[in-house]
């Protein structure tokens, strides 16, 4: 497999469900000329998607921890890496956290004391 400035969603697809089945959280990814995938539930859902933290991360080349202001998923917090060949960054791959903030409530919800 070799990601390109130019690969299709199809071509990334692969890629986006491996770590999709790794880590079970929903995955986003697309190249610099091409749209890309989104995929949750063990499936690709949209096969020519872009969100506007993968758009911010091709433009700057840097990683981004933010939860976007639209699209669909609007204030969910995303990881999202630049894939560089060289200098360039030519393709985005991100990591939308639906976990976030479950963990903290749990260890809340734990931790506290019966009423008397």
């Amino acid at each position: 497999m070799r990601i390109a400035r130019d690969s299709s969603a199809e071509e990334l697809a692969p890629l986006a469900l491996a770590i999709h089945s790794i880590c079970g959280l929903p995955i986003t990814m697309r190249s610099r000329c091409c749209l890309g995938v989104r995929v949750e539930g063990g499936k690709v859902i949209d096969d020519h998607y872009t969100g506007p933290v993968l758009e911010e991360v091709l433009q700057k080349g840097t990683i981004l921890r933010k939860a976007p202001d639209e699209g669909v998923y609007k204030g969910i917090p995303v990881i999202v890496v630049p894939l560089k060949e060289g200098e360039e960054t030519i393709a985005a791959l991100g990591v939308v956290d639906i976990t976030y903030g479950v963990y903290s409530e749990a260890t809340l919800i734990g931790r506290r004391k019966p009423k008397p």
